[in-house]
């Protein structure tokens, strides 16, 4: 499917439009013509960048993809750029997979970073930190306890069924005796007014029935009043730790932590360059040495003045010594943002059941209220039944009491079979809910444990797709490094004639290489290709000709849509080619040039 994309006061593009292609697209041109402008202007509508041109208050970048149009207007107000309109990515955590392993230009960070040796870590996890997995955690937690409450009680409805079946059997036999004593009577019955009768018969049912309800509500009034007590004493009883000077002393030490780990890194880095130089034997690369009878005289390579090379080593001992000092601070560090993670964790909790216990109690006062006027309007009825009662029952003859008496219990038992089959039934369908519920809960469950081991995961996955794609980079390339990998903490630690190697020591192309390489292990970690249907790629002059070539051949099969630049003197690649000659740029004579 072909995309059209047009672009006003971009970058270094004032006006320009052009198709792009399914499969490899090429922006080739010499310096200054837009190349990276126009990759601008895609990251632009995809709503990760904001390249206004300078000098202007308003620009423009639409995007036609046949199926849809997507519009992002840019605007200069108070010397700060904002955006709006319809990008094509909407959702943070989409953009920020798209910057960071899809728009692989020199502006990228990850490329960055490997260019600079720097910490690899917080960006190819970067996204975690849009998912919100603590409130998912919470809310599934939430939903697991719903499911468990009716497992269990889907459990008791299973236990019950048994003792259920029994009373419906019995209510059974006992309608059926009653029917054969009541026909039994009917035999020897030979008075003819059943008026009064019928209705002390069914004044007596509707007494029992009543009876029965109010016993119930009774119990369960007593039930509930005695929850209701202990969840009030558990409240009573609960202790919610104040969180706000957690938070606060947290930030603090995971503040102090940085700047230890940064100190530590830095000097680390000082110290080994400095004692390999020594223990190489290698002082002549930075400075000059003389050699007299007592000891070498060196010049130091920092400050110039004459030292010697016990001097040196001494000054490296003590460097050192500051170095593990560090490190044990930041151990003792990490053990208090752990403590304060687990004080902060305790106070959410007490907060979280300080919060259920106050629910649950409002919804128990609520419950006993309404129980207890139910109670009382049923006590209330039976009251009237029996005085009701008492009045008719004076006017039936004697010598029907029997029949009145049978009549009385068969409603009564009716009306009770009636009832314990619908809860049979009722006892029935929800104890079939057991399978369903326990493989909801554990669904749940396994959800749950996937999100707390979402971070390691991606990190096991990051590692695993750099192995792989760098491993069938390298039997494209010849470079001057066997391997690399990255360790557990995300250190980039490259390979050369069986030794590990200075990153620094690589050349630009490699360097380069292992950046993208990096960036690719993060697209396919967080399955970007999924919702980013494109990938740019820009600022590989340290790449060969025919490296560029191999380069651009393995990109293209992960993704949709590769758009790169490319100099005129580059091979030509198996690609549509896009040339700026009809775009309005940015001119030489302007205080903005356009993009390389």
């Amino acid at each position: 499917m072909t995309w059209h994309l047009s672009l006003e006061n971009i970058a270094g593009i004032r006006s320009g439009e052009a198709r792009i292609e399914p499969g490899v697209n090429a922006v080739r041109a010499s310096n200054w013509q837009g190349k990276s402008s126009f990759l601008y202007g895609i990251k632009t509508v995809f709503g990760t960048d904001t390249p206004l041109t300078e000098g202007q208050d308003q620009g423009q970048v639409v995007l036609d993809t046949d199926e849809s149009e997507f519009a992002v207007d840019l605007h200069r107000t108070n010397g700060s750029v904002t955006q709006s309109g319809k990008p094509y990515l909407t959702d943070d955590y989409e953009r920020e997979c798209a910057s960071l392993f899809s728009f692989l230009d020199e502006d990228n960070e990850i490329r960055d970073a490997v260019r600079t040796n720097t910490d690899l870590e917080e960006l190819l996890t970067s996204p975690l930190d849009f998912e919100n997995i603590e409130e998912r955690i919470a809310n599934l937690r939430a939903e697991r306890d719903q499911v468990e409450s009716e497992l269990e009680r889907a459990k008791t409805a299973a236990d019950r069924l048994p003792t259920l079946q029994e009373r419906v059997t019995g209510l059974e036999s006992d309608l059926e005796e009653l029917h054969r004593k009541r026909a039994s009577l009917d035999a020897n019955d030979t008075t003819a007014d059943d008026v009064p009768r019928e209705e002390l018969s069914d004044l007596q049912a509707e007494r029992n029935r009543v009876s029965t309800k109010v016993e119930r509500l009774e119990n369960t009034l007593e039930r509930l009043n005695e929850r209701l007590s202990n969840q009030q004493e558990e409240l009573k009883s609960l202790s919610v730790p104040a969180i706000g000077d957690v938070e606060d002393e947290l930030s603090v030490i995971r503040d102090d932590l940085r700047d230890i780990e940064r100190d530590r890194e830095l000097l680390q880095s000082v110290f080994e360059a400095n004692k390999r130089i020594i223990d190489e034997g290698r002082v002549e690369l930075l400075t000059d040495i003389s050699h007299e009878m007592t000891a070498d005289a060196i010049s130091c390579w920092i400050c110039g003045q004459e030292t010697t090379r016990d001097s040196i080593e001494s000054q490296l001992d003590a460097l050192d010594q500051t170095i593990s000092g560090l490190r044990k601070q930041a151990r003792a560090y990490r053990s208090d943002v752990e403590e304060l993670e687990a004080k902060r964790d305790e106070a959410k909790q007490a907060r979280r059941r300080r919060s259920d216990l106050e629910s649950d109690i409002a919804d128990l006062e609520t419950r006993v209220s309404e129980t207890e006027a139910s109670l009382e309007a049923a006590e209330t009825k039976r009251a009237d039944l029996d005085a009701r009662i008492e009045t008719l029952g004076a006017a039936v003859d004697e010598t029907r009491d029997q029949i009145t008496e049978v009549e009385s219990d068969i409603k009564y038992t009716e009306a009770e079979l009636a009832d314990a089959r619908d809860e049979l039934e009722t006892t029935k369908r929800r104890a079939e809910q057991r399978n369903m519920l326990a493989d909801e809960y554990e669904s749940i469950t396994e959800e749950i444990t996937d999100l707390r081991n979402r971070k390691q995961v991606v990190k096991d996955r990051t590692r695993e797709a750099f192995s792989a794609a760098l491993e069938d980079l390298l039997s494209r390339f010849e470079t001057g490094f066997e391997t690399a990998r990255l360790t557990a903490n995300f250190d980039l630690v490259v390979a050369r004639e069986g030794r590990e190697a200075d990153l620094n020591a690589l050349s630009e192309g490699e360097r380069e290489l292992l950046g993208i390489v990096a960036a690719l292990a993060g697209h396919e970690a967080f399955e970007v290709g999924d919702t980013v249907p494109v990938m740019l790629l820009d600022g590989l002059g340290g790449l060969a000709s025919d490296n560029l070539e191999v380069l651009v051949d393995y990109l293209a099969d992960r993704t949709s849509y590769l758009v790169l630049t490319a100099y005129p003197e580059h091979a030509s690649f198996d690609a549509h080619e896009l040339s700026p000659s009809d775009w309005q740029v940015v001119s030489l004579s302007s205080d903005v040039q356009a993009s390389s």
